[in-house]
Formats: C-alpha cells, structure tokens, sequence
C-alpha cells in the first residue's frame, strides 16, 4: 500500500458533529484528530504542523475566530489545506487570497458524501501541487 493515511483535523463545537465526522472520515481511510475548541485545535496543529494534511473548521464558533485560526494554521504549515463549514454564507476573499488553491468552502447542512468530495478536492490540489 501507499504512505499512511492523510491525517485530518477536524474542529466543531458540537460534539456530536465530531464524532459523526471522526467516523465517516476514518471509514475513508483518513486519520481523525478532532478539537471541540478553536484554542484546542491552535495547541494541536502548534505542536506538529507538519502531521496535518487538512482541516475542517466549523466557521462560527466561540474563543478565536475562524478565519484567524486558518490562518495560523496555513501559515505554520504549508501544504495544509482548509475546508470551513458553516450554515451562514461566509466571504471567503482574504483566506482565498492569503492560500490559493488551499481553502475551501462548504454549506451546512451537508451530506457525508459532499464533505467526502471537497476533502479529496483539496487535497487532491495538494498532491497536484507537490
């Protein structure tokens, strides 16, 4: 078989969202780390940036905003590709701008199968871009 499998960061402030995440995800073959808080998540990619492939953030959540966190993130780590989730629209400019071909943007609700698709499409960017 190939290397091992993308590892996944997955950030949401409903934990039932994270464990139905962490579940579709790892039935995908990804490796799942999941942070109920954008602090949590900060701390995580802070001590291994490299070890993430990609992130899924919930777009509104308490503590440090979405956007902020992305870029923190993108930065400590450049192959890292972002997928924000949220129910509201969200203008997506300044992280598209700040990481092209890095961040993506995906409407709640959604089904697995739609999360599935935006996940292999950015990461399908990286592996292109590498």
């Amino acid at each position: 078989m190939s290397a091992s499998p993308a590892r996944i960061l997955v950030v949401d402030d409903e934990p039932s969202l994270l464990r139905i995440f962490s579940l579709y995800l790892g039935r995908l073959g990804y490796s799942v780390t999941t942070a109920g808080a954008t602090d949590e998540a900060w701390s995580m990619v802070q001590a291994d940036p490299a070890s993430f492939a990609g992130a899924v953030l919930d777009g509104s959540m308490a503590g440090m905003k979405m956007e902020d966190l992305a870029l923190r993130m993108l930065g400590a780590n450049s192959t890292l590709r972002v997928l924000v989730s949220s129910g509201y629209p969200m203008d997506m400019t300044a992280l598209s701008a700040a990481a092209p071909g890095r961040v993506d943007f995906l409407q709640k609700p959604f089904t697995p199968e739609m999360l599935a698709t935006a996940l292999r499409g950015l990461l399908g960017a990286q592996k292109e871009s590498l």
